[in-house]
């Protein structure tokens, strides 16, 4: 018998999968500290996947762990646009492609 250990945060679909496939899933359900600490790894992973892909398909994991992570925070989408588009009013966005080289005090 092989046994492949993962002990990671997976897509809620993924141990269906697996069992379909002929293989036995081995899961566990996590506390909200334990839940929010493998997002935020599993969040880290998919920003690594996406800088060394540029896919589409990685952005959108990172949307989707960003998601459920303000779901356990219980921040609304609308919440989250709405400081968002603070911020962007406030300090812009990243549209022109500026780069800060120094600033000089006198």
């Amino acid at each position: 018998m092989k046994k492949t250990v993962h002990n990671k945060l997976v897509r809620d679909r993924i141990p269906e999968i697996i069992e379909k496939s002929g293989k036995r899933a081995v899961t566990e359900i996590l506390s909200d500290e334990e839940y929010m600490e493998l997002l935020n790894k599993k969040l880290m992973e998919e920003v690594q996947e996406y800088i060394e892909s540029g896919t589409l398909e990685e952005l959108a994991d990172i949307g989707e762990v960003m998601h459920a992570i303000m779901d356990l925070k219980g921040i609304t989408i609308e919440e989250f646009q709405r400081v968002r588009m603070e911020k962007l009013e406030q300090r812009g966005g990243f549209k022109e492609k500026i780069l800060l080289k120094e600033v000089i005090e006198d």
